[in-house]
C-alpha cells in the first residue's frame, strides 16, 4: 500500500507511505489520494483531513518509474495523466472541510502543489522546498495555480525559474507554510489546530472556504484543463524530451544555443 488511510476521532488521516522513494507519487498514488479525499469529504463523521508522510521526506514529486513511462506517452496520454493530478489538487483545494498538511521533511516539485492546496501547513524547520520542473525542460503547470496563489506571482518568478532550493523559514516567510515546529512537536501543533477547528461550525467553515475561493478566483475546470494542456505540450516538446532523457540517463541536458 502506498497510501494509508484511517479516521481517528473525526479526523481523516492520509499517510503517504513510500519512504523508500521519498514518497514520490505516481498515477496509482494520485488516484488513491483522490479517492481518499473524496471518501473523507463524503463521510459525515469526518470534520478535518490531515495529509502526512512516513520516512525522511514529505514528497519528492513525481516517481522515477512514472517519469520513465511518461517519456513514452503520446500527447493525449500526457493530457489524461496531467488531468488526474489536476483533479486531485482541485479536490483538496475545494474540499469543504479543513485540510491540513503535516510536513516532516523536504518537499520538491509536484509535492509542493499538495502542500499549497492545503488550508493549514505545519512544518519542521529542517525541511527544504524546490520547484524543479524547468531543470527537466518541463513547467510546473498543474501545481502553478496553487503555488502562485500561495507565493505570489513575484516570488513564483524567482523560484519557478531558478529551481533553487529554499528553506522552511523562507517557505514560512513566503506564505507556503503557516508554522514551523520541531519534529517532536508536530503532532501537538496539529492537535492545537484541530481543536480550534472542531470548536467551529462545520457549515460555517464550508461557507467560509467557499467565500475565500469566491473572492480569490477559484481554480475552475477551465484552469485545470489549461494547465494540463500546457504540461502535455511541454512534455512532448524537444526541451521536455531532452530534459527528462538527461535526468533518466544521469547526464547534463543539452538545451542547444540560447
Amino acid at each position: 500500500m502506498s497510501l494509508l488511510a484511517s479516521v481517528e476521532d473525526g479526523v481523516a488521516v492520509l499517510t503517504l507511505d513510500r519512504p523508500q522513494v521519498h514518497n514520490a507519487f505516481d498515477d496509482a498514488l494520485v488516484a488513491a489520494l483522490t479517492r481518499a479525499y473524496a471518501a473523507a469529504i463524503a463521510d459525515p463523521s469526518v470534520y478535518a483531513i490531515v495529509l502526512r508522510a512516513n520516512g525522511k521526506s514529505f514528497s519528492a514529486g513525481a516517481d522515477l518509474n512514472w517519469m520513465k513511462r511518461m517519456a513514452g506517452y503520446s500527447r493525449h496520454e500526457n493530457l489524461v495523466d496531467a488531468l488526474a493530478l489536476g483533479t486531485l489538487l482541485r479536490t483538496i483545494d475545494t474540499c469543504p472541510k479543513p485540510t491540513l498538511a503535516r510536513v516532516q521533511g523536504s518537499v520538491f516539485a509536484g509535492g509542493t502543489g499538495l502542500v499549497a492546496a492545503c488550508d493549514i501547513v505545519v512544518c519542521v524547520p529542517e525541511a527544504e522546498f524546490a520547484v524543479t520542473e524547468v531543470r527537466l525542460g518541463l513547467i510546473p503547470a498543474v501545481i502553478s495555480p496553487y503555488l502562485v496563489r500561495a507565493l505570489g506571482a513575484r516570488q513564483a518568478r524567482r523560484y519557478f525559474l531558478t529551481a533553487e532550493r529554499f528553506s522552511a523559514a523562507t517557505a514560512l516567510a513566503l506564505g507556503l507554510v503557516h508554522e514551523l515546529v520541531p519534529a517532536e512537536e508536530l503532532d501537538a501543533a496539529l492537535a492545537r489546530h484541530l481543536k480550534a477547528l472542531r470548536a467551529n461550525s462545520p457549515a460555517a467553515i464550508a461557507a467560509t472556504k467557499d467565500l475565500i475561493a469566491a473572492v480569490d478566483r477559484p481554480v475552475d475546470p477551465a484552469v485545470v484543463q489549461d494547465t494540463a494542456r500546457r504540461i502535455a505540450d511541454q512534455r512532448a516538446s524537444a526541451a521536455g524530451k531532452e530534459g527528462v532523457a538527461a535526468f533518466l540517463e544521469k547526464r547534463k541536458p543539452n538545451w542547444g544555443t540560447p
